[in-house]
């Protein structure tokens, strides 16, 4: 399902939607995914801003329009964490090697802490992010966002209650 309307009546109902679709996560993990929302679009003014609800994350991208092709970074909700996901940040200067990943392309940091995401070396990360960005964002213009794809089917989004330990046995299953 798409909803391709923009405008400001557009983007307050994407932005409910979203809401709903961080409801379906266990708290912490909605309450930290929006935290990082929040600052990263203090760090990306003007970004437009696309979800996604798939079948495996809920991710919420930012690039310069509405083309998914032309984004730049995603903040993506697992069932037990939350990444910040650099569209080209295989072609990013890392020196404290922060980011994770070994693809031709995409890289990653998992946000344990929102905060994070302000420690300068990952501001700067982002700022050469919106540097690559092609065309520019503009920081004048207003934020906005739109809802590309909320699939009816996808995997849980809290991860499954965990089996208990009996009395004297060391549990194999990891936190």
């Amino acid at each position: 399902m798409k909803a391709t309307v923009s405008g400001r009546s557009a983007s307050a109902a994407a932005e409910k939607r979203l809401a709903g679709f961080m409801a379906r996560y266990a708290p912490e993990i909605a309450a930290r995914a929006r935290a990082a929302l929040a600052r990263v679009r203090a760090q990306v003014p003007g970004a437009v801003e696309l979800v996604y609800d798939n079948y495996n994350a809920l991710v919420i991208g930012f690039g310069p329009t509405q083309k998914t092709s032309e984004g730049i970074l995603s903040i993506a909700l697992y069932p037990r964490w939350v990444n910040l996901f650099f569209l080209w940040g295989a072609k990013l200067s890392d020196p404290q090697g922060l980011l994770e990943g070994e693809g031709t392309q995409v890289r990653r940091i998992r946000i344990d802490d929102e905060a994070v995401i302000d420690h300068p070396p990952v501001r700067r990360l982002i700022g050469q992010a919106v540097a690559m960005a092609s065309p520019p964002i503009d920081p004048t213009r207003p934020r906005r966002m739109v809802v590309k794809m909320a699939l009816a089917r996808r995997r849980p989004r809290r991860p499954p209650a965990r089996k208990t330990a009996r009395p004297g046995k060391t549990s194999h299953l990891r936190p």
